[in-house]
């Protein structure tokens, strides 16, 4: 009864929101303004870093980067399907010119970080932090899970992303789908 609920509340708040503010064309880097994401680490590599985080501009500029967004490290279909459909395809990312495969999410880097080696990922998918949810707000992909006691977390997401400028975006309708989002998909949009 209660993950019933849990899916209708989701869904609910998915409908309400067919389509993100960011788009085909649009300037990723532009379109967050002064957001930056903390790059997945340790405890120990954040207090040598002083809790560095990285710009937009130096993740996006002069880059050919996919990226996608999830709704939160160790959950379900995040770390069943999602993560699997790019790690087992880098490769093929490779080829096609991409720089960097980077996952996204609304969790602090050290969570994402632990996330990462548990499925031995870090070395093929870069991992980055969204902690308070401002990267997504921004994007207009952000999603209130709070009936799944989540929180406010992000939509289930993928864009190709060339200089900034996003070149293919796919938002799924739910998060516990797993459609439009996934490596496949956008290897074939590349």
């Amino acid at each position: 009864m209660a993950s019933a609920l849990m899916r209708t509340r989701a869904l609910r708040s998915a409908l309400s929101r067919a389509y993100a503010s960011l788009a085909i064309g649009s300037d990723l880097v532009s379109a967050a303004p002064g957001v930056a994401l903390q790059k997945a680490r340790s405890w120990d590599e954040g207090v040598s870093s002083k809790f560095s985080t990285t710009p937009l501009k130096d993740i996006f500029k002069g880059k050919k980067v996919v990226i996608f967004g999830l709704p939160g490290a160790f959950t379900g279909v995040c770390s069943t399907q999602h993560i699997p459909s790019y790690k087992n395809n880098i490769d093929k990312f490779k080829a096609k010119g991409i720089d960097s495969v980077i996952c996204v999410a609304v969790n602090d880097p050290y969570a994402l970080n632990g996330w990462a080696e548990k499925l031995q990922a870090k070395e093929a998918i870069e991992f980055y932090g969204d902690f308070d949810g401002s990267f997504h707000k921004s994007l207009d992909l952000d999603l209130d899970l709070s009936g799944a006691l989540l929180g406010h977390r992000s939509q289930r997401w993928s864009a190709y992303v060339v200089d900034g400028n996003v070149k293919a975006l796919n938002v799924e309708k739910v998060p516990s789908e797993f459609k439009v989002s996934g490596g496949d998909v956008i290897l074939d949009q590349i």
